[in-house]
């Protein structure tokens, strides 16, 4: 199984050392894995730091966007060039530790049964850590994935979340070339599709944690954009 972990960045400069440190060292020390960031021309030069960890690891590849082009944009050239490069397994996830990266090995041993695994804040042990001080991100990330199942008749219990696993024939069968989604509600838009598509999805339970550095992308933009665009979803032709 050929897996790579897809890792958008924008101003991540004081996250990217440590975590691609901990992927190749403390997490997969001992197994094939590659990782390739999308980098969104970082004014912090994250791209410096990605190009000087190429010397070290040969199974670390950068992709330097020319402008920030939003979340979905910045997965799907991800996926696309992983496809394009015969990778079977697909892993999404974010750069600053809020996902347990630690939980990563588990979570691929339910790959081998499932086209779709998604570490769910919402279902039994799943939650946020109680250090996460970020109301105003769980406020939305909660209301969002209710809304969207409600609106979207969709039994998936966290649509919000950004910390997944997708195999080559899931992304084949949803068609990342047909997601209309720029933000966050990109995450929403690729479970749907997999749902309706008739996939085979599980939820695994994770534990959101704290930021480790920097600051937090989401913004009134963001839960503008998913209100609206959950509903063009929709009636979106699929």
């Amino acid at each position: 199984m050929k897996t790579i972990i897809v890792l958008p960045t924008y101003n991540e400069a004081e996250n990217i050392s440590k975590m691609i440190k901990i992927i190749f060292g403390d997490i997969f020390k001992k197994k094939d894995i590659s990782v390739l960031v999308v980098d969104g021309n970082s004014p912090d030069n994250t791209v410096n730091y990605v190009e000087e960890l190429q010397k070290v690891y040969p199974n670390l590849y950068l992709i330097k966007q020319k402008n920030k082009n939003g979340l979905a944009k910045a997965y799907i050239e991800g996926f696309s060039w992983g496809l394009e490069h015969n990778f079977d397994t697909f892993i999404q996830m974010d750069c600053d530790f809020q996902h347990p990266v630690e939980v990563l090995p588990q979570m691929l041993e339910k790959i081998n049964q499932y086209d779709v695994v998604i570490g769910s804040r919402y279902i039994k042990d799943g939650g946020w850590d109680r250090n996460n001080k970020d109301i105003k991100k769980q406020f939305t990330s909660r209301l969002g994935s209710f809304y969207a199942k409600i609106v979207l008749g969709c039994k998936i219990n966290d649509l919000t979340g950004g910390f997944n696993i997708y195999t080559k024939k899931a992304l084949e069968k949803i068609n990342i070339n047909k997601i209309i989604s720029r933000g966050y509600c990109f995450q929403i838009e690729m479970k749907y599709y997999a749902y309706k598509s008739g996939l085979n999805i599980t939820e695994f339970p994770i534990i959101f944690k704290p930021r480790y550095k920097g600051e937090s992308k989401m913004d009134a933009n963001i839960i503008f954009e998913s209100i609206f665009k959950i509903i063009k979803i929709k009636i979106h032709n699929f």
